[in-house]
């Protein structure tokens, strides 16, 4: 029998943590390791603060002592560059990152792409895992081929601190590179109340919604002559996230380098 792939989870105690623990837990290929929080949970069982049975793992509130328990992968949904700082740690110790943190920018991907092909080690790093969302960029892509009146309404709960969502940004970049022509506007805008018309992202209108009661979800509404497409997609909870989230866990010890988006795992 193969041996099980080894797991940490970085913010352990947030609602992402806790769902990946959930999710590895359950898995008769994965065992957890290791977890990582901040403040919440620290000192407690990762299972117990993640609903399921104890796991035996205690979350620890350093990042130093991840890597004692030799894991495999680094499961890491904290936000922002904290995450870039865990997987720069991670690398070198021959840790497997899958990054699921908003807010990180395209220079400290490519420093961190950087160092993993200087290790030869593989690394994820998604914007988006559930499996829809992939699906909603790829379409959108798809029909900006014939639609090049576009804008996208991202909605997430309003925890979340970056705006507009990495995966907006992910879809403007793939809307915008598929598309013929970018067309001019009708007329010339003005905006009485600044901001109105949203933030632009590679020239594509983005409006961003932060309110309790969402999860994540996003609409892409393309506009032609008597007609509009809406592709949305949405996510109702932290488990949508969980089949791409182990699909990546499982792949990325056989790769050397990252990657950046999850569709780059799908159909290979």
């Amino acid at each position: 029998m193969a041996e099980k792939i080894r797991v940490a989870v970085a913010a352990a105690a947030g609602r992402m943590g806790r769902a990946s623990i959930r999710a590895v837990a359950a898995q008769p290929d994965m065992v957890l390791v290791a977890a990582l929080g901040r403040e919440h949970g620290v000192g407690q069982d990762a299972g117990a603060v993640a609903g399921v049975r104890a796991l035996g793992v205690t979350i620890a509130g350093t990042p130093g002592s991840l890597f004692d328990a030799k894991p495999d992968v680094l499961i890491d949904f904290t936000p922002g560059l904290a995450a870039i700082e865990h997987a720069r740690a991670a690398v070198p110790a021959g840790v497997h990152p899958v990054i699921g943190g908003t807010g990180i920018g395209q220079a400290d991907v490519d420093a961190l792409a950087a160092l993993c092909a200087s290790k030869r080690i593989g690394a994820v790093v998604a914007p988006n895992f559930a499996l829809g969302a992939v699906l909603m960029m790829e379409f959108s892509r798809q029909a900006a081929k014939y639609f090049p009146h576009v804008e996208i309404i991202e909605l997430h709960h309003d925890r979340k601190r970056d705006a507009p969502s990495g995966t907006a940004l992910k879809t403007a970049a793939a809307v915008a590179a598929a598309r013929t022509s970018v067309p001019p506007p009708a007329v010339k805008e003005e905006q009485t109340v600044p901001g109105a018309r949203g933030a632009r992202a590679e020239g594509i209108p983005i409006h961003s919604v932060r309110l309790p009661g969402l999860v994540a979800h996003q609409e892409v509404i393309f506009g032609g002559p008597g007609e509009t497409l809406t592709i949305r997609h949405d996510s109702v909870n932290e488990e949508s996230f969980m089949p791409g989230l182990l699909l990546a866990t499982r792949r990325v010890r056989g790769m050397t380098g990252l990657i950046f988006g999850l569709e780059k795992l799908l159909g290979s």
